[in-house]
């Protein structure tokens, strides 16, 4: 990644600490090549070997490799050839399983006895300047120590984050929307090309002429038409938007063409980095390797120091995340308890359940739910360590991005997000849900004029599910039952619920509906926050438990899907 466009830092020092701990598997086993440095050889960067028992030497080869990564801003490599005195903890013997080399390494003197011994005896130094200097070192150390407790250390990174506040401990309104003739500048100017740009056709038949009628008539707002709106909002305003993953500018289900490519000479060219020449923001798109691990690591570092820019990585299909399980558990979801360290990374997971097979449906939302720490017993606040949404509106879509920049703190986001909705005639929205004075709604409220004192039984839900409910409820003329959405799941928007349950005087029953098998989803999370928080006691209806997220036989998969559809009206 060091020399890629998009992810390179001007090179790093790798420092490899060659020291075979102990206990962990012997170089002829753990590698198939001689030296643990052989990887650099893959973007010719230089290597350094050292013996780790010489000092001066080490110090000698820290410059070469420190001073050649400024002046060529490329990475360069420091192999400390050395070892490790005692096993892989206190309690290990390392001599259980490597008797001969630790049997060498139990009669050498250690470094620092052995340097002095090198300077006492060349004259260089005499036994008492050693032992003062042991003695002043002892000192600093003991005074440290007692000054431990109440010791801030300096952080270049708190400027940037000056400004910033811990998330409120309730769930807070936050007014994202925008003027609606700014959002009509932003939505031509993200399909706007230079003149002598050669457009795909398709891309300008259905995509660039396709947005501007519907900007302009004040038309139905799309999904892609929503997100452009956000970005170039955000932009408008002064915030960066970087969003990388594997073929994003185009997007993986071909609805974004935030770049478009000339068809004549491969020049790329992103609309959004051109809505007026006063413009501060930028947008970065960042196709990228096919190394979810690696890409997911760098964004979250790229959020940690950056909170001006809105960092998004997209999942070309949701469990593709499953690669970079690693940064999720070691950082994303941990990294400010463990470290005081913000985030505002928002992870982009296409899911739902199309008859695509079990590698191509569910982005394991019951992962994420596991891996929030929101409450079972007590309301939630917005201090949860991430913010979980499935959105079933592009104006809940457009809501959720700008709020990712606009709230004084910083959240990841994980975004169940769509693919069928993505074109679908049902989940589109109007400019004014988006105009000013809007925001983000965590509860979704029954659409249908039926009078709620009819209705005695409510199904919940959250994401595109709803629309195959509302419309079997629509197609077999049901009048008693109100179907509510939950767009946010962590923090788990208890009150937003109680309101919308307090319409229905008459209701009965409660449902739970989901596509996903009982073991998978939301209803684990969900289903005791509804007895805890708000409640009421909730019936599950969908897939059975299963050992996989789907089944791979589209016959198999369209009778499962009629099945959860109907089920919970029965």
């Amino acid at each position: 990644m060091s020399i890629l466009p998009n992810f390179s830092v001007g090179g790093s020092v790798h420092v490899i600490v060659n020291n075979q701990l102990g206990f962990t598997t012997p170089a002829h086993y753990g590698r198939g090549t001689r030296y643990a440095s052989d990887l650099a050889k893959v973007i010719s960067a230089p290597v350094v070997h050292v013996n780790g028992e010489h000092p001066e030497d080490v110090i000698r080869a820290t410059r070469i490799v420190c001073e050649y990564q400024r002046k060529f801003r490329k990475s360069a490599f420091l192999d400390l050839n050395c070892y490790r005195r005692r096993g892989h903890n206190e309690l290990d013997d390392p001599t259980f399983t490597n008797p001969l080399i630790y049997n060498i390494i139990a009669n050498k003197s250690t470094i620092p006895d052995s340097y002095v011994s090198q300077l006492v005896s060349s004259g260089v130094m005499t036994e008492k300047e050693v032992e003062d200097i042991k003695n002043e070192y002892h000192a600093l150390l003991t005074t440290a120590l007692d000054h431990a407790s109440s010791f801030t250390p300096p952080d270049p990174r708190r400027q940037l984050w000056v400004g910033y506040n811990p998330a409120p401990s309730a769930i807070t309104t936050w007014d994202t929307g925008v003027d609606k003739n700014l959002l009509k500048i932003v939505g031509l100017s993200s399909v706007r090309v230079p003149n002598e740009f050669n457009v795909h056709p398709n891309i300008l038949k259905n995509h660039i002429t396709s947005r501007v009628q519907r900007i302009e008539n004040e038309g139905v707002i799309d999904w892609a038409t929503a997100e452009a709106l956000a970005f170039g909002s955000l932009i408008y305003n002064g915030f960066n938007v970087r969003i990388s993953g594997q073929d994003v500018g185009r997007g993986t289900f071909s609805h974004r063409h935030a770049m478009m490519v000339d068809q004549k000479s491969d020049d790329v060219y992103i609309p959004l980095n051109h809505i007026s020449e006063e413009q501060i923001g930028h947008l970065e798109i960042a196709n990228s390797l096919l190394s979810e691990e690696a890409v997911l690591g760098f964004e979250y570092g790229f959020s940690n120091i950056s909170p001006n820019t809105l960092v998004i990585w997209e999942a070309q299909f949701g469990d593709f995340f499953n690669g970079a399980q690693i940064q999720i558990d070691t950082y994303l979801t941990s990294g400010e308890a463990k470290w005081m360290t913000m985030s505002g990374l928002t992870m982009l997971l296409p899911h739902g359940y199309d008859g695509a097979g079990p590698e191509h449906s569910s982005c394991r939302l019951e992962r994420f739910l596991q891996l929030s720490d929101s409450s079972e017993v007590r309301p939630d606040g917005e201090d949860v360590n991430i913010h979980i949404v499935n959105p079933t509106t592009p104006a809940q879509y457009f809501h959720l991005l700008r709020r990712q920049m606009i709230r004084n703190y910083r959240k990841p986001l994980i975004v169940v997000a769509p693919k069928t909705l993505l074109r679908s005639p049902d989940a589109v929205s109007q400019l004014d849900d988006m105009a000013a004075n809007t925001s983000f709604k965590p509860v979704l409220g029954d659409e249908s004029s039926a009078d709620p004192s009819k209705v005695n039984k409510l199904i919940f839900t959250s994401g595109k599910h709803y629309y195959a409910l509302k419309n079997y409820r629509n197609q077999n003329n049901i009048s008693n039952v109100a179907i509510i959405r939950l767009e946010e799941l962590s923090p788990f928007p208890a009150h937003q619920l109680m309101d919308q349950i307090a319409k229905y005087k008459n209701a009965k029953e409660f449902i739970w509906s989901q596509e996903e098998p009982r073991n998978m989803g939301a209803w684990t999370y969900c289903s005791s926050r509804f007895h805890n928080l708000v409640g009421c006691k909730v019936r599950f209806t969908g897939r059975d438990h299963a050992p996989c997220p789907a089944v791979g036989i589209g016959e198999i998969h369209k009778k499962e899907a009629q099945f959860v559809i109907e089920q919970p009206f029965k």
